[in-house]
């Protein structure tokens, strides 16, 4: 019988798969060592497929890190897009709650502790400075998008800008973690809130 809905192919479904299954198995090997000890081969062998196989999928160790980092900017979209969703009318608290969840998510990410303890690894600073513009791209992207369909409806071109800064912002704070004296989340909301709240002002004046 033919198939009818909008199911995922069967080779992009494996793809997934695979991808999930291997940043799975890298996030545990961080767990247990830093970065700079784990090759390929550990990541290959934890998560029971070919070094061939990562090799294909993630060209080579900086390519399989970019796609963990990918992962995480994932995850701040997620937190925004649910703290916007949480926070209906309430633009600072939906700032302020999205960040502060990415951040504390970000803060026990053993990629991100691999990152800021111990010697420098310029190789995943990199990923998030000099090499951000995939992260910065995909993310903005996704969060554009969840802002546009949520409660503050914004133009495309509104979203971007929103999207935009705060990804970039969220990812500055990375390898300098906020400290425990500033309220980083509160003081993020306040800057970027006025923005959204002209645009929401504006509408209710047409």
């Amino acid at each position: 019988m033919p198939r009818t809905g909008s199911s995922v192919p069967y080779q992009e479904a494996a793809r997934e798969l695979l991808r999930t299954s291997v940043l799975d198995a890298m996030r545990e090997l961080l767990t247990e060592r830093d970065w700079s000890k784990i090759t390929l081969g550990d990541v290959a062998g934890r998560a029971g497929v070919s070094r061939q196989t990562l090799y294909n999928e993630f060209g080579s160790r900086n390519g399989l890190a970019q796609a963990y980092a990918l992962r995480l900017a994932d995850d701040l979209v997620a937190h925004v897009d649910a703290a916007v969703t949480g926070n209906v009318g309430d633009v600072r608290a939906a700032f302020r709650d999205g960040i502060a969840n990415f951040f504390l998510d970000a803060a026990s990410d053993p990629l991100v502790q691999s990152l800021v303890a111990g010697e420098a690894k310029l190789d995943l600073l990199r990923l998030i400075t000099l090499d951000a513009g995939p992260l910065l791209e995909r993310a903005t992207e996704r969060l554009s998008g969840a802002f546009q369909r949520s409660w503050v409806a914004p133009t495309a071109a509104e979203a971007d800008v929103i999207a935009h800064a705060l990804v970039r912002i969220a990812l500055s704070y990375i390898p300098t973690p906020p400290t425990a004296e500033r309220d980083a989340p509160a003081e993020l909301s306040a800057l970027l809130s006025p923005y959204v709240e002209a645009i929401l002002a504006a509408r209710v004046q047409r």
